[in-house]
């Protein structure tokens, strides 16, 4: 018997259909923010209420690509760690970050959308992002690459410029320029160099 509060696992064909309206969601709403929720679910190749049954409202949908793009941002600084050394991983993943937020300029005005209305759900919190750049921030710690006590609410407040770029022009140049300060910043005063 199912828990009260606790949802029965999909059937695969209906995780297949919630996989295919997120896949195709973030490429709409990419590329614009206010892409309607009926094109999506015919270009998914699904009707109307199969569609409504995974996501009630354009809030609900917006909230869980939200969710799935920044777990894949997340869950990527661990596995950048198991194939590199911690100073080119953060590196890297600064790279990753940067791509996230200038190449889905889109998806964030639906984001701010859906999370500004007054009556509209509130912004989950970054925390598996905030825990990626603690990974990455302590374990170049501890190896001496960057300097002692930088928090990731530090980090977050240097990189801050990356959402101050202007995603369609050259977006590329300038945020590589911006996250070498930002490493040549965390390098400052690091015991190992």
């Amino acid at each position: 018997m199912e828990q009260p509060g606790h949802k029965a696992p999909l059937r695969s064909d209906a995780q297949r259909n919630r996989e295919r309206i997120l896949a195709v969601a973030v490429t709409e709403l990419t590329r614009c923010a206010n892409a309607p929720l009926s094109a999506i679910a015919k270009k998914a190749g699904v009707g109307q209420g199969t569609f409504y049954r995974n996501f009630p409202n354009r809030e609900a949908l917006v909230l869980e690509i939200y969710r799935h793009e920044m777990g894949q941002v997340a869950d990527s600084a661990a596995a950048l760690l198991a194939e590199r050394d911690p100073e080119q991983a953060l590196r890297a993943w600064l790279d990753h970050l940067a791509r996230f937020a200038l190449t889905k300029a889109g998806l964030a005005e639906a984001i701010r959308q859906a999370t500004c209305a007054p009556d509209g759900p509130a912004k989950p919190e970054p925390s598996p992002v905030l825990a990626a750049a603690e990974l990455l921030l302590r374990a170049n710690e501890e190896i001496g690459t960057i300097r002692p006590g930088v928090t990731a609410d530090d980090f977050f407040l240097a990189i801050a410029g990356l959402w101050q770029i202007e995603p369609h022009n050259d977006w590329q140049t300038r945020a590589t320029r911006l996250l070498d300060f930002v490493m040549d910043g965390l390098r400052t005063g690091a015991p190992g160099r």
